[in-house]
Order: structure tokens, then sequence, then C-alpha cells
């Protein structure tokens, strides 16, 4: 397969050999090039919270390269990124806002700051000997005693 150089393009290692992720830094890093514009649909998904952060750093260098990026994204991280323009959608349309102004800012930051409270919440049951209603049931065998 590399007698084309095929694999030289994504850093040496074929993108099956690689997870989601190591797949997805394989593209960013090889792939795109400057004076592109380059068109991401919840790139997230693959990376963790360090790879978001290297991934950041990726699309800055291809920015400060005359490339832009569209990117549909629900991680704090990536929407972070300074001088973007965010536009959010829902039941009334489209606007632009602010990174703080986010809801996934608000509910990472809430979430965060006050994990033991929200996780107290999130998990109780609402009637003692009953799975809590809010959100989903737990799966079978991982009932809440």
């Amino acid at each position: 397969m590399n007698e084309t150089g095929y694999l030289e393009g994504y850093g040496g290692r074929s993108l099956h050999r690689q997870s989601h992720g190591e797949s997805f830094m394989a593209v960013l890093l090889h792939k795109l090039r400057g004076n592109g514009i380059y068109l991401l649909d919840e790139p997230e998904a693959a990376l963790s919270p360090g790879r978001q952060l290297a991934a950041l750093r990726a699309i800055h260098q291809l920015v400060e390269d005359a490339s832009q990026f569209v990117i549909a994204t629900h991680s704090p991280i990536l929407l972070s990124y300074p001088n973007a323009k965010i536009i959010q959608f829902d039941a009334s349309g489209a606007s632009e806002t602010t990174f703080e102004e986010t809801e996934h800012f608000a509910v990472t930051r809430d979430f965060l700051n006050n994990y033991p409270r929200r996780l107290d919440q999130l998990l109780a049951d609402d009637d003692p000997g009953e799975p809590a209603t809010r959100g989903a049931n737990p799966p079978a065998g991982r009932r809440r005693r």
C-alpha cells in the first residue's frame, strides 16, 4: 500500500492501525494545509480533552497559515478559540454568542466547580428504594441501593 507514499501523508502509519483519535490527529497534522477552508463536524468525538488541546494548537497553526475553519462542536475547549465567531442554533434560529454565554461553557463550569453536589443531584433517588427518574435508569445489574 505504501508504494505510492500513501502512508507518508498520514504520518507513516495506516489509519486502520490507529485509534479514532490518532487517525483524526494524523489527518489534522499531515493532510490539512494552510490557505484552506475546513469543515469539521464534532471533532471532539474522537478526542480526549488533552488531544482536544493538541487539536486546538494544530488548528491555530493552520489559521496562522491563512486557513479558515467551520466547526460544529459541543466542546468548551474548541469553543474557547480566541476571536472565534460562535453561532448557536436553537428553537428561535441562529444567533451569534460569546464563549462564556454558551450553554456548553456554563454547564461544564458548573459541573467542574460543583461536581460533588451535581453528582448527588443527578444520581439521587427520587423515592428511597426506587431508581432515579431524572435521566436514564442505570443499566440492569447497576441499580443504586
